[in-house]
């Protein structure tokens, strides 16, 4: 959860909502209005999101878009953790999962999802559930998901067989959290901050809870909040208006209005009247301080001063507290973050400290630099950064229909989904006093978690005034008219190739593909190649820290300036892989030029990047998933140490750290770098004359002064492993299992190996594996399977992994062996090879849709010297593959006897 409107829409990591579309050449740009069904109420129309009301109190919203051939269904539920009940938390998170189980006329959704190529998930939070499906614009797919979610929202099953397995899911996704030392951190604090408010409670619950819930509250809470007047519809996407309109009106209209009252919420938590503290004690290898202060609900007109406070404090590199505590060297990361919603919640603030490292320092110093906040209020610089920064974040994400749902299950907990485009628009207004007040009226002592209570005759108590209805905070809001256009783009193989032009640029062989969009929006991929087998031996990590140094200065800029400069031209992603805009390509190519040519490898920055990855290293060293991973690496590792391609244990890893130096990293880089030999690609809005000269004028000349030869890899027999390896006091394990496969991805095998692969591991929760450790036997909340195979050589591999509770380990372990041997014995079904082509194919073309990836794909495809052409083929042999074939590859392929496998888990537990 996030504090405020601003933090909905700005935050990178959340998934944000898309702008109004004016369809261009498209016959539904007349139906942006459709004739309402009878019963169907007309609400109001911002940028392209019209909301509808049926008579039943389901709200709907329609997003119109045909730039991209994908749909989205999100139904958000006004439901979360907070509606929870004594003995009923986690209750919420449960039953969206419950809500994958089936209902009478879906008894299978996981399979249809994976037949239909669906990219889909449900999310629980404080004050709302969300459940999205992401698939490709098809009447039959639309009408499908519609007709689906009416049927759950009130027909799901919600049975006592599906629970009996469900729980230990959910009581391992729990187990998951509980291995994360910021995980559990964070449980303590909102359990030590609040009395009495649910916001005091993860959403994941109690464990206890969990495990006891009775199937007839699970049925309850059901009944009581799954319904149409509780719920928000939207599509978003490529569909025809009225007639999904038509549709939805027949499905969900269907359901009546419920007769019943949704339950009153009336806790409020009272003002906090003394500092508190608390400490969590257990097996780790990093150290966290962190203080949580009350602030007011997402509606409180603090709110998005707030959020300009936390950006401003918590920001890398340009915060203040990552200048006062990582360049002084006293931590080594700082983070700010709000986290409420509909009531009052927590602002959190802290750093990590290297373990062995005195905390109490760190601790008085972030105490000192939070609360003094609004003594030094914020700079013009400082808030023209931020706002710079949402403003980019919120104008990329305005771009992209197919994450609106989710952005918007958000503001929909709030009352109203335009609070969206209203926390947009009031950017402009926040004013440096605006935010120092609400810093000085919240950052304080007495409403501070970290301290010891002291007895005093004053206490400076904060006050959080409630928030005021959402219809006075939307009375004067007027929406404004879309005005973004975008082409309607088929990412057929022959348009992409026929839209392409190829060209060689100096040393880069380059793909140019402009195309309109949305926002003039373009993705980059850049792939640059340097060194041979011989003369990168012993570089790995020095290589590693001189790409990790590049963006912390130049010779024209330190590092909050390069962060700016970035933030200034809208360059999202990395060097290599970024998003921009046509109007600053230009600019956005020359300044990542610059970047990578006149890197200024400051000596304080080396020395901050040096304990950053000496920590992360460190907190490695005792997770389960690390352990086993690096264990099965080493095992499989047949290069000399020093090669680019062997694996390095973590105390090799550290000792060669330790060991680094700067004028190492700076003569890597001068000796190293150059654009003689690498591909560069570019989709989306530009012009291809003028960014051919750019490229021209960034790259060329710019050489390596190595020789240069591609580093294929090899496999070499290997007697099979396994192992167990002791995690003390974790509350999850991990198991993971490798065989090689000879296997190169021109092989006449690779199409029918990644079918097999698909059915039995790696199609979502429908897939042989999943179907059984988590559906069947509810032994692990996520695992699969992975196919690799060589591009240049022929060293492949298929491989397993999972989560359980290390008393799972040891059935999680015999379920995956009996499913691989049911798998190479009785071989796939018709059913289950039509569903995998089905699922393959549809996310294939999915992916096409995506200009990133298209970019990607331009840059894999001219190293290896091939045009999207060869993608066509790919999915021509998919689709020509017999249930024999893929049977027979399988069998040949995979061989049991030959899987090593580690296991990690707190042996301890185990017993």
């Amino acid at each position: 959860m996030n504090h405020s409107r601003l933090k909905h829409v700005a935050a990178a990591s959340l998934m944000l909502c898309g702008l109004s579309f004016v369809a261009t050449g498209s016959a539904w740009a007349a139906a942006a209005s459709p004739a309402l069904p009878a019963g169907v109420v007309k609400g109001p129309s911002v940028e392209g999101i019209t909301e509808y009301r049926l008579p039943n109190g389901l709200k709907v919203l329609l997003f119109p878009d045909a730039s991209k051939p994908t749909v989205t269904v999100n139904v958000t539920y006004l439901v979360g953790s907070r509606h929870e009940n004594y003995g009923e938390t986690g209750m919420a998170h449960l039953l969206e999962h419950m809500m994958f189980k089936g209902a009478p006329k879906n008894r299978s959704i996981p399979q249809e999802f994976a037949s239909r190529g669906m990219e889909f998930n449900g999310t629980t939070s404080y004050d709302r559930t969300n459940y999205y499906e992401v698939f490709q614009a098809s009447q039959d797919n639309l009408k499908w998901a519609l007709d689906m979610e009416a049927d759950r929202m009130v027909h799901s099953f919600i049975a006592r067989k599906d629970l009996d397995s469900e729980m230990t899911v959910v009581r391992n996704e729990y187990e998951s959290g509980e291995n994360e030392p910021f995980s559990v951190l964070l449980k303590r604090m909102q359990s030590v901050a609040y009395d009495w408010h649910s916001y005091g409670r993860s959403t994941i619950g109690n464990r206890s809870d969990i495990e006891n819930v009775k199937i007839e509250n699970l049925q309850a809470f059901y009944r009581t909040y799954y319904q149409p007047d509780n719920a928000v519809l939207l599509v978003a996407g490529k569909f025809d208006p009225a007639q999904t309109l038509a549709w939805i009106s027949k499905s969900f209209g269907a359901i009546p209005k419920p007769k019943r009252s949704l339950p009153p919420f009336w806790t409020v938590e009272p003002t906090q009247d003394g500092e508190r503290s608390f400490v969590v004690r257990r097996k780790g290898d990093m150290q966290i301080v962190a203080l949580g202060y009350k602030i007011p609900g997402a509606l409180q007109e603090d709110s998005d001063a707030l959020s300009f406070m936390s950006e401003i404090l918590g920001d890398t590199p340009t915060g203040r507290l990552h200048k006062a505590l990582v360049e002084s060297g006293k931590a080594a990361q700082v983070f700010s973050f709000g986290q409420t919603g509909y009531a009052p919640g927590l602002q959190i603030i802290g750093a990590v400290v290297k373990a062995g490292q005195p905390l109490e320092p760190v601790r008085d110093a972030l105490i000192g630099a939070v609360e003094s906040f609004a003594q030094t209020p914020p700079t013009a610089e400082e808030m023209e950064r931020v706002r710079r920064s949402y403003a980019n974040s919120i104008e990329k994400s305005l771009n992209d229909p197919q994450k609106v749902g989710v952005t918007l299950s958000e503001e929909i907990a709030l009352g109203d989904w335009r609070l969206l485009f209203q926390g947009r628009d009031k950017l402009p207004s926040i004013t440096p006093e605006q935010v120092s007040a609400a810093a000085a009226r919240y950052l304080k002592r007495d409403n501070r978690v970290v301290g010891s209570f002291v007895p005093e005759d004053h206490p400076l108590r904060a006050d959080i005034p409630p928030a005021p209805p959402v219809a006075e905070v939307m009375k004067d809001f007027k929406g404004k008219d879309s005005v973004l256009t975008s082409e309607v783009f088929v990412p057929s193989q022959a348009n992409i190739n026929a839209r392409t032009e190829i060209k060689t640029i100096g040393g880069l062989k380059v793909a140019l593909l402009p195309k309109k969009n949305r926002g003039e929006a373009v993705s980059v991929d850049l792939q640059l190649h340097w060194g041979d087998e011989k003369n990168l031996f012993n570089t790995s990590i020095v290589s590693m820290a001189a790409h990790e140094m590049l963006m912390r200065g130049t010779s024209k800029y330190n590092r909050e300036q390069l962060a700016d400069a970035f933030s200034k031209l809208k360059i999202s992603g990395s060097l290599y892989r970024f998003d921009t805009t046509g109007p600053n390509l230009d600019a956005a190519l020359r300044l990542v030029s610059h970047v990578l040519k006149d890197a200024s490898f400051p000596a304080s920055e080396f020395e901050q990047l040096r304990q950053q990855w000496l920590v992360g290293v460190e907190a490695s060293r005792n997770e389960p998933q690390s352990l086993a991973g690096q264990e099965l690496e080493q095992h499989f590792d047949h290069y000399p140490k020093g090669d680019v391609r062997a694996s390095m244990t973590v105390d090799e890893q550290l000792a060669a750290i330790k060991a680094l130096k700067l004028e190492d990293v700076v003569a890597f880089h001068r000796q190293y770098y150059g654009a003689d030999h690498g591909e560069l690609a570019v989709v989306g809005d530009f012009d291809k004359a003028a960014i051919s000269k750019t490229i021209d004028e960034s790259f060329s000349g710019w050489n390596s002064k190595v020789a240069y030869a591609p580093i294929a890899s090899s496999n070499v027999d290997k007697a099979p492993l396994h192992k167990t390896i002791n995690a003390p006091d974790k509350e999850n394990g991990f198991y993971t299992a490798r065989v090689n496969v000879d296997l190169n991805i021109n092989d006449a095998e690779y199409p029918l190996l990644d079918l097999a692969n698909f059915i039995f591991g790696d199609g979502g929760l429908k897939s042989r594996l999943m179907d059984r450790i988590r559906q069947k036997d509810g032994l692990s909340y996520g695992g699969g399977a992975g196919l690799q195979a060589g591009e240049i050589d022929r060293a492949g591999s298929f491989s397993i992994d999972a989560i359980a509770a290390p008393q799972n380990l040891k059935k999680l372990e015999a379920a995956i062996r009996q499913e691989l041997d049911r798998a190479l014995k009785d071989g796939f079904t018709a059913a289950e090879l039509a569903g995998a082509k089905s699922g393959l194919m549809q996310q294939r073309v999915q992916n096409r849709a995506k200009d990133n990836v298209l970019a990607a794909g331009w840059t894999r495809n001219l190293y290896l010297g091939r045009t999207y052409s060869w993608s066509k083929e790919y999915e021509d042999k998919l689709q020509a593959a017999t249930l024999a074939q893929v049977n027979a590859a399988f069998r040949k392929a995979i061989d049991p006897a030959k899987l090593s496998i580690v296991v990690a888990g707190d042996q301890a537990k185990a017993k």
